[in-house]
């Protein structure tokens, strides 16, 4: 997401560039028609950028920084399992130390060694099942969530886009009518710049050797 509002914000800026330089070409100051179509569309440009910038802002504000702050959790979540998974490490350890003592023959000593490792494995055992409780409960409720979190976002992502897409239709629909010229398809245009462009191709400063 932030890899396409940086490429949305280049597009425009270079957009606007571009219409700020015709502006400064000297084609503008022989040719007042061509000055006006340059100025229109370097006004046309501007708005682009402006209602872009929106946008973006808009993406930033509701998309990227909540995605941020959702990111955010994942790691206590971890430091969550690892613990868990640690806890379970030391309870396996005892448990396998008291199954030891419980296969041996029960003489005082062992049952001394018995009664003290059952002792250590008590509230180990105890700590590890109330995390694992908390993380079979919590975890598909955390889960189960994304979904909903992420909602409000997307649907606040595809506004954005809507919003700007139907501004840019109005902008360059404006645009479209104060430069293009009447009654001219777009492949009598091209007709036209290549007999143009053979006119051109014929004088004998381009004209190959």
């Amino acid at each position: 997401m932030k890899k396409s509002t940086d490429a949305d914000v280049a597009m425009s800026k270079s957009a606007v560039k571009i219409s700020s330089d015709l502006l400064s070409n000297p084609l503008c100051e022989q040719d007042p028609k061509f000055l006006e179509m340059v100025m229109a569309l370097d006004t046309a440009m501007k708005r682009m950028d402006s209602f872009n910038q929106e946008k973006v802002n808009q993406i930033q504000k509701t998309v990227i920084e909540p995605l941020k702050k959702f990111s955010s959790v994942f790691p206590s979540l971890n430091m969550a399992v690892k613990k868990r998974e640690q806890t379970l490490q030391d309870y396996k350890r005892l448990q396998s130390k008291v199954e030891k003592y419980e296969e041996k023959e029960k003489t005082g000593p062992v049952l001394a060694k018995l009664h003290q490792a059952r002792e250590e494995l008590r509230p180990v055992k105890e700590d590890f099942e109330a995390k694992n409780k908390q993380l079979l409960e919590e975890m598909p409720k955390f889960y189960s969530s994304r979904i909903d979190y992420f909602k409000p976002s997307f649907e606040s992502l595809i506004r954005a886009q809507v919003v700007y897409y139907t501004e840019m239709h109005k902008i360059f629909g404006d645009l479209t009518e104060q430069i293009a010229e009447p009654g001219l398809t777009d492949e009598q245009r091209e007709k036209e710049n290549e007999a143009k462009l053979s006119e051109l191709r014929a004088l004998s400063i381009v004209a190959d050797d």
